[in-house]
Parts: C-alpha cells; sequence; structure tokens
C-alpha cells in the first residue's frame, strides 16, 4: 500500500483527534483540539499526516524548542501498526525536524507502553538515563495519573 505524508490543514482536525482516540493517546487532562491547533498555530510546529490511498491513516504532532525536537501523539491506525506505517509516519517527522536544522528528538513514552519502547527502540531512539519533570502553567491541576 503506498504511502505518503504531508503537514495537516485544520480541515484534518477531527479525523485527526477521532485516531488520536482510537489509538488511546489522549488524555482527560490533555485538550488534544488546543494541542493541535498550537501545533499549526506557529512555524515550530505541526502535526504530520500520514496518508494511504487518500485516506488518513497516521498522524503525529511534531515541534521544536530550537534546540530540540520533539514528537507526541503518535498514531497510526490500530489495523495497520506493524505494517511499517509507523516507521514512515516517525521518518517524516524527522525529516521536518533535520529541514529546520534541528540535530536531536526527545520522545516521552509511558513507562507500560512496553510494547512502544521497543518499536521506538528499534528505530535507533534510546533510554537517555534522564528524569522528566513537568509543571502546569495554565493553571490546572497537575495529575499523577497512570493510563
Amino acid at each position: 500500500m503506498p504511502m505518503k505524508t504531508r503537514e495537516a490543514n485544520p480541515s484534518d482536525k477531527l479525523a485527526i483527534i477521532g485516531l488520536w482516540e482510537r489509538c488511546s493517546l489522549t488524555r482527560p487532562w490533555n485538550d488534544p483540539s488546543q494541542d493541535f491547533d498550537f501545533a499549526l498555530s506557529g512555524p515550530s510546529s505541526t502535526v504530520i499526516v500520514l496518508e494511504a490511498d487518500g485516506t488518513l491513516v497516521g498522524a503525529a504532532l511534531a515541534g521544536h524548542d530550537g534546540h530540540r525536537g520533539s514528537a507526541y501523539y503518535v498514531g497510526v491506525e490500530p489495523k495497520l501498526q506493524r505494517s511499517g506505517a509507523g516507521r514512515a509516519l516517525m521518518t517524516a517527522v524527522e525529516d521536518w525536524l533535520r529541514g529546520r536544522g534541528v540535530w536531536k528528538l526527545n520522545l516521552l513514552v509511558r513507562r507500560e507502553n512496553e510494547g512502544v519502547v521497543r518499536f521506538y527502540e528499534r528505530l535507533g531512539y534510546g533510554d537517555q538515563d534522564c528524569v522528566a519533570l513537568g509543571k502546569r502553567l495554565d493553571g490546572r491541576a497537575d495529575r499523577k495519573v497512570r493510563s
């Protein structure tokens, strides 16, 4: 199945959020609609779409801070997982970042998601021996919920 990638546009929003939900990537304390809009609002972030035969089958939010890149909401239609689609999507994310002069990509994966950790290890990613710390700046309560 031939696949191609492109940057998302606002009309892709509902389809992409639906995909992220089917892939169990959304969480109640993160608003995927707000995240999508924010990613498309500036030059340092985007949403990459993966299509097969003109149908949206994958999407990932990519961005950078001028030093390191990040990828979030990396999802492929469940029926296409293990088909090479995830690899194609991550290659597109990496290419988008390289095209902006970014030389390193950081990922956050939930510890219990061992299958996804192995997927990224097969792509050459490794544990950076770091602790991820965070703080909400929007006044909402920070949740330490595992799911």
